[in-house]
């Protein structure tokens, strides 16, 4: 494919993809997160727009909130213009004998599945965690990239969507039997389209007998919001969705699932990044957070011993700074030997500092120690 596009340094790319299954150009706008060229092995999730004259900006302006605070991650939001004349109706042409997406409609399926996703695969540092949204018709559509034994996407947001014959019937019995986790975001509202309410409600109860454990599904009803209106409501609540094991360790999480243990604070811990790797199928580093969270925990219950382990994930997430050595040097203190708490607490000063476990707090860590 010929690519026509703005400076690759620029936050939002504007390209136009000639496509061969289209037998057009297109055009996409694409939004890379904003240090995207400075850590240069760094993978991010893939959201693609439906409909994305209109949704980049709410999905990017949330996204940037949210990141601002470490709620959900950083993305690449690719957004597919379906604006111009005819355009949207002849990308979601359905045949009426068949169900099924169907010339200029077919077209467009393989323009995503076979020519967009593996342009933006080679051209972008993207993780395996792929997402796919739209409104109403589009909506409705990217359900059928869930007919596929292996779906390109792991994410599915759809807003108000508007179901082809016999979908509602298809789909929960599809998603009943994936073989990869799938994440799928469902919304309608009371003031939304009287027949699409109808039948997207109907589909969520057709989803609540779904058993698969593969099949992650989020539903919302969104008050009395118009038909256009829920999407600016859905989408924060679409987003934590399909990121919910991204989160940080909030103060609820901490008070029911993680204090109340009688011990595995780090197995805790380990288990929970575990999660986010398979989920969104990229490595993540530890925040620093966290391991406060969890040797609060640890000290809490008085289960020092673990206090090591932590020492050991600290290393293994921030080689050669302080965080270990405090973490061993905590334990020698919480254990009464407080010679060998002093020694490590100072010997951290050839480590680098990071966060608030700085050199100057490790040494005054030492210095605060009665060892006569």
């Amino acid at each position: 494919m010929l690519v026509l596009a703005s400076p690759i340094f620029a936050q939002i790319k504007h390209e136009e993809i000639v496509s061969k299954k289209l037998g057009e150009t297109r055009s996409i706008t694409i939004s890379l997160p904003e240090y995207y060229t400075e850590d240069k092995d760094k993978k991010y999730p893939l959201i693609v727009l439906l409909d994305g004259e209109y949704l980049m900006d709410p999905f990017e302006g949330v996204l940037k909130y949210a990141n601002y605070w470490d709620d959900l991650p950083e993305a690449i939001i690719v957004a597919i213009d379906e604006s111009g004349q005819d355009q949207r109706k002849n990308d979601m042409h359905v045949s009426e004998v068949t169900s099924m997406p169907a010339e200029s409609g077919e077209q467009f399926y393989q323009f995503i599945a076979t020519e967009l996703i593996p342009y933006i695969q080679k051209s972008y540092r993207i993780s395996p965690f792929k997402v796919i949204a739209g409104h109403d018709a589009t909506a409705g559509f990217i359900n059928f990239f869930l007919y596929k034994d292996d779906p390109v996407f792991n994410g599915f947001i759809c807003f108000s969507p508007e179901l082809s014959k016999d979908m509602d019937v298809m789909l929960p019995e599809v998603v009943g039997k994936l073989k990869k986790p799938v994440f799928y975001y469902l919304a309608t509202s009371g003031g939304d389209v009287e027949k699409l309410q109808k039948s997207t409600n109907a589909l969520n109860e057709s989803f609540k007998g779904v058993k698969s454990p593969n099949f992650r599904y989020f539903f919302e009803n969104l008050g009395q919001a118009s038909h256009y209106s829920l999407v600016t409501y859905g989408i924060p609540g679409a987003l934590y969705s399909m990121f919910a094991s991204y989160q940080p360790i909030t103060t609820i999480e901490y008070k029911e699932k993680i204090v109340t243990l009688p011990s595995g604070y780090v197995d805790y811990l380990k288990q929970k990044y575990d999660v986010i790797e398979k989920d969104l199928g990229v490595p993540m580093r530890v925040r620093l957070n966290d391991f406060k969270a969890i040797e609060a925990a640890i000290l809490k219950n008085t289960m020092y011993a673990e206090l090591k382990d932590l020492a050991s994930l600290a290393r293994k997430n921030y080689p050669k700074t302080t965080i270990g050595e405090y973490y061993d040097g905590l334990y020698y203190e919480m254990t009464g030997e407080l010679q060998k708490a002093k020694k490590t607490y100072l010997n951290s000063y050839t480590y680098d500092s990071i966060g608030d476990w700085t050199k100057d707090f490790m040494i005054t860590k030492a210095e605060g120690l009665n060892t006569d």
